[in-house]
């Protein structure tokens, strides 16, 4: 039967195969396919590049699992809720075709907080103009410590002119090889486009440093526009108390304390006694306190050479937090056989299955009634049919039809609506929509057919008599020679009326009498015997009414459900992979 809910995923998925495993493709696809072509884009026709071929394991395996997730959500989902994965998906691939062997920083900081003369500071020489002028920063400006980070630079949209080498050209401390720093503008500058810049930047570098000075260590604006939000990108950011040359006595380690007491607020983990987390300290980069400190650490950080994967593994972890409210349910979502069989039970009612059932019946034993009764009742019935022929026709003692109740559609219908609620009972919001269009869609001629199904069977009951079983030639030989008794009994006893027969009445009256009494109790036995065999016939006919109902409407709408069922579930374990194992609910 076919079935209208069926997208094509599988020839999307086909398609994908081709385009994405030819070799001659070349690497145009990076940033901003996320809004360009990503999201809202089938899978199949370039939406999403394949990624994670040059990360570890559990990382290539996160990624592939977030981009197949899209591909079955494509269809099912806001693309505003995609969005933010698919960006993650396209800044991936883009970042995994360029250089692996450098690690680009970002230092990010407010007005006057410095950052200019802590980059100036740990390349040695003037990267970035310091002074009393705000803001001084217009334009990012990058400081690389080796060569081959011409394609990150690209990438960050920062021109040659901009682009600056430590120490006079010299390649600088051996340690910091690989390392690209980026001097931003002020985050909290008050034209717009600096912070922009600032914004953009952020969501492309590996990590970043914080640098925060005394006065403004608690702003708003920073703690609730960055670091609450990227908290969960604790392991590649830095957070730098600048200008502890101003702040006397113990009042640095005050504040440096209050200020990770800020930072726990706002859910960053700190990386304190050797756990993973983001890097505090202070520092002076106007006196060189502490610079010694920040650069061996940014050292051992950028040779590890991992940053790019933590600051990749952190972005998809955020967007599956975004995520989890459109994959995870409450309970365990499914259709159980008691609302498959509840389902069932509703469409044998609107299909009469019940009553075609008892009508059976009643055929069968007024069949029965008709071959095994007495011709003097069937007369009798046969007059009263004549005399009354608008009154019940049918045989004594049966009951009057109910009255008509809401029709079949509506039945239909209602049945229709209770499984698909039952079905997305726990599942969120988008894929219990998905459940219920689904049923909708595949029983929008259902009640057509099942009217079919119950026109069929009522011809198939016109169409010939129910079987007989064995015994009823049997009664009808004996009801019949009962009345042959009868009509012996009366001609030998209108033959002694007439003198052609020696008169003696004893005989011919118990003759007659045995006919007369023995023709009712024939009738009765039969009727007896009857009720079983009608009782199964009509229990058959429901049945079978009752198993063509159930196998239409699963086909029209249990099978849809279950197939949107199933790729629910599907896309649950692609996120459960997505989310590092971490997902919860239904």
């Amino acid at each position: 039967m076919d079935q209208t809910w069926d997208d094509g995923l599988i020839a999307r998925r086909a398609s994908d195969r081709a385009v994405y495993e030819d070799p001659g493709m070349g690497v145009g696809m990076g940033v901003g396919m996320g809004v360009g072509m990503g999201v809202g884009a089938p899978p199949g026709s370039n939406g999403y590049p394949p990624v994670g071929g040059g990360y570890p394991g559990p990382l290539r395996e996160r990624l592939a699992a977030l981009r197949e997730l899209l591909g079955l959500s494509a269809t099912r989902l806001d693309p505003e809720d995609l969005a933010e994965a698919g960006r993650v998906l396209d800044e991936a691939a883009a970042r995994r075709r360029l250089s692996a062997s450098h690690t680009v920083v970002a230092i990010a900081g407010a007005t006057g907080s410095g950052k200019s003369t802590l980059i100036n500071a740990l390349a040695g020489v003037p990267i970035s103009e310091s002074g009393l002028r705000r803001p001084t920063t217009a334009a990012p400006i990058a400081c690389a410590w080796s060569e081959g980070a011409a394609g990150l630079l690209d990438r960050l949209a920062i021109p040659g002119r901009l682009r600056r080498r430590p120490l006079a050209g010299g390649d600088g401390d051996e340690a910091l090889q690989g390392l690209v720093l980026v001097d931003l503008p002020d985050h909290d500058s008050a034209l717009t486009a600096h912070r922009d810049q600032v914004d953009r930047i952020l969501g492309l570098v590996d990590a970043v440093i914080w640098v925060v000075d005394p006065e403004k260590y608690a702003d708003a604006a920073l703690h609730e526009r960055y670091l609450r939000p990227l908290a969960g990108h604790a392991e590649v950011t830095f957070v730098v108390l600048n200008q502890v040359d101003r702040l006397p006595g113990d009042a640095a380690h005050q504040v440096l304390d209050d200020l990770r007491r800020l930072l726990d607020e706002d859910g960053v983990a700190l990386g304190e006694h050797g756990e993973p987390g983001a890097t505090v300290l202070a520092l002076s980069a106007l006196t060189g306190e502490g610079v010694t400190e920040l650069r061996e650490m940014l050292g051992a950080f950028v040779q590890a050479r991992t940053a790019a994967e933590r600051r990749l593994s952190a972005d998809v972890d955020a967007a599956a937090a975004r995520l989890h409210p459109v994959y995870v349910g409450e309970g365990r979502p499914g259709l159980g056989e008691r609302s498959q069989e509840d389902f069932g039970a509703r469409l044998a009612v609107a299909v009469g299955a019940t009553a075609a059932g008892e009508a059976a019946e009643r055929e069968w034993r007024r069949n029965a009634s008709r071959a095994c009764g007495t011709p003097w009742l069937r007369l009798w019935r046969w007059y009263e049919r004549l005399r009354t022929p608008a009154a019940h026709t049918g045989e004594p003692g049966e009951a009057e039809p109910p009255e008509e109740e809401p029709t079949a559609r509506q039945r239909v219908e209602q049945a229709v609506r209770v499984v698909a609620e039952e079905a997305a009972h726990g599942l969120p919001a988008p894929w219990a929509q998905a459940v219920r269009e689904a049923a909708v869609r595949g029983a929008r001629d259902l009640p057509e057919v099942l009217d079919d199904l119950a026109a069929r069977e009522r011809e198939t009951r016109g169409g010939g008599r129910p079987p007989r079983p064995a015994w009823w030639p049997v009664a009808v030989l004996v009801q019949a020679s009962m009345t042959l008794l009868q009509i012996f009994g009366a001609l030998w006893l209108a033959g002694q009326i007439a003198g052609l027969v020696e008169p003696g009445l004893t005989r011919p009256v118990l003759v007659m009498l045995g006919g007369i009494v023995g023709g009712p109790l024939v009738e009765w036995a039969c009727a007896a015997a009857a009720r079983g065999p009608a009782r199964r016939y009509g229990n058959d006919t429901e049945r079978r009414l009752r198993e063509a109902a159930a196998s239409c409407g699963r086909a029209k709408v249990l099978d849809p459900i279950a197939a949107e069922l199933m790729r629910y579930r599907e896309v649950r374990e692609q996120y459960a992979t997505v989310s590092g194992g971490r997902a919860t609910g239904g």
